[in-house]
């Protein structure tokens, strides 16, 4: 039986710098194809770089042909300008996969972080060393962004695989649970 491809798109989105990871998740160990950002000039008009990141998005699904898309949400700080771009930014990427039929599956900074390290306050890092133990890396790159778009892709991974994760997905409570998996009860 041949296994079916399972490539992940992550995404870390920016205005002036978008992070990316390409990621192999079709075998036991998932493994890392390409990590990188996009930096683009500040003084550049914001429709410009907006346009820019969509055809990135697309020229690295037309490259990869992943099979899902993950993108990390945008954090909400004291600037609500920077969250307005910021969610342009994711917008323009998620359009993107969406034109091109990715499923598209948002998680928040700290369930990334909480998946990958076991703690949803750590610092990039943590992050990053954990990434670096777990898909076997080496060189850091120039910026967290690429490791955190990395981090996005392999938390997709694990909440895709995770068998907790399937049997509860989309239901609304214990008491759903139960009677869609009367098999896991467990008499005492």
């Amino acid at each position: 039986m041949i296994k079916q491809s399972n490539i992940i798109l992550g995404i870390d989105p920016g205005t002036i710098i978008m992070g990316y990871a390409i990621m192999d998740a079709t075998h036991s160990e998932p493994s890392l194809i390409e990590m990188d950002v996009l930096k683009l000039a500040a003084k550049k008009d914001a429709y410009d770089r907006l346009q820019t990141i969509h055809f990135t998005v697309c020229e690295l699904i037309k490259k990869y042909k992943p099979t899902t898309f993950a993108i990390e949400a945008p954090f909400f700080g004291k600037n609500v300008q920077s969250m307005l771009k910021l969610g342009r930014a994711q917008g323009v990427a998620i359009a993107a996969a969406m034109q091109a039929g990715l499923p598209v599956t948002e998680y928040s900074p700290k369930k990334v972080k909480q998946s990958i390290t076991g703690n949803g306050n750590a610092d990039k890092d943590q992050v990053w060393k954990m990434l670096q133990r777990i898909l076997h890396l080496e060189e850091k790159p120039a910026f967290f962004d690429a490791t955190d778009a990395l981090a996005v892709a392999l938390c997709h991974h694990y909440q895709s695989t995770s068998v907790l994760g399937k049997a509860t997905k989309g239901l609304k409570g214990w008491e759903e649970f139960i009677n869609k998996n009367p098999g896991r009860i467990k008499a005492k």
